[in-house]
């Protein structure tokens, strides 16, 4: 990123940066004046806001961090950039970029509609993947409550307790991730606070 820029323009400029994997070289943004500047592992190139055609916010918890959230880009004549509300600190700790995510996110959101960009703006799951998930949880759910239900008629109440357990679990974490990655449409300049970290 040695885009030569006005004093001004730098002040203005709002970064991010995370890390994928451990393993892996971090990202890092920047919003400037005139586009996102982003570098990976050498690699390094510049986005004009205008050229943004498409955006999708998404949630996406992991085994590690279950409170994960993701923002993916699609310019023309770039790559698809990510943008990940959490970053490894070591092999077994993810840390929660809450906070500045929110910021960058939304002053993104913002620069592009001050841009007037033709952009498509979608949240949540693509919906070949969503709909099909969703019967498979909703069935995996029906099956998990009348196998608790048998379980009571049979008086083997601790199996029952376990199978409640779970099933409430599974309920809670699976009814979370598909209310918020629900397919639908928004306004770049209303981003859904359902798909940001709570402030």
């Amino acid at each position: 990123m040695t885009q030569e820029r006005s004093l001004e323009s730098v002040a203005d400029d709002i970064a991010y940066a995370y890390r994928p994997s451990i393993a892996s070289a971090p990202w890092e943004f920047r919003l400037a004046a005139s586009g996102i500047d982003w570098e990976r592992g050498g690699k390094s190139g510049h986005v004009a806001y205008r050229s943004v055609r498409r955006l999708r916010l998404s949630y996406r918890p992991t085994s590690m961090q279950t409170h994960r959230f993701v923002t993916e880009i699609w310019p023309d004549g770039a790559p698809k950039l990510t943008i990940v509300s959490s970053s490894w600190k070591s092999a077994v700790e993810q840390e929660r970029l809450d906070k500045p995510y929110v910021a960058f996110v939304t002053a993104l959101h913002r620069r592009i509609a001050a841009a007037e960009a033709p952009v498509q703006c979608t949240q949540g799951q693509n919906p070949f993947r969503y709909w099909p998930g969703l019967l498979v949880f909703v069935g995996v759910s029906l099956a998990l409550a009348a196998a608790d239900a048998h379980t009571v008629r049979v008086a083997n109440y601790g199996t029952a307790v376990i199978i409640a357990a779970f099933l409430a679990l599974f309920l809670w974490q699976g009814g979370n991730f598909f209310r918020r990655n629900r397919p639908a449409v928004y306004r770049v300049e209303e981003p859904p606070a359902d798909l940001m970290p709570a402030p």
